[in-house]
C-alpha cells in the first residue's frame, strides 16, 4: 500500500518491517494485523488491515513519531 500524508509518501513495498502483530487466525472476520514499518529515510508508520468485522476493515497507513514507537510496541 502507498499513501501520501502531509506531502510524505509512505509505501509498504519500499519500507522495512520492524514489528508485526497479528490478532485472530486467517479468515477470521474479526482478525487484524498491525505492522510497524520504517522508511529508507527513517520515518515510522503503522500499516493496519483486517477482516470485515475487525477494528481495521479497510487498510490504512498512520505515521508514528520515533519517540512514540516504544510505547506503541509495549501497548500491544
Amino acid at each position: 500500500m502507498c499513501k501520501n500524508i502531509g506531502g510524505v509518501l509512505y509505501d509498504t513495498a519500499c519500507s522495512t518491517i520492524d514489528k508485526k502483530f497479528t490478532y485472530g487466525v486467517p479468515g477470521d472476520p474479526c482478525g487484524y494485523e498491525e505492522t510497524l514499518y520504517i522508511t529508507t529515510d527513517g520515518r515510522y508508520f503503522i500499516y493496519t488491515f483486517g477482516g470485515p468485522k475487525s477494528k481495521y476493515p479497510v487498510e490504512n497507513i498512520v505515521p508514528i513519531e520515533r519517540e512514540d514507537v516504544k510505547n506503541w510496541i509495549l501497548s500491544r
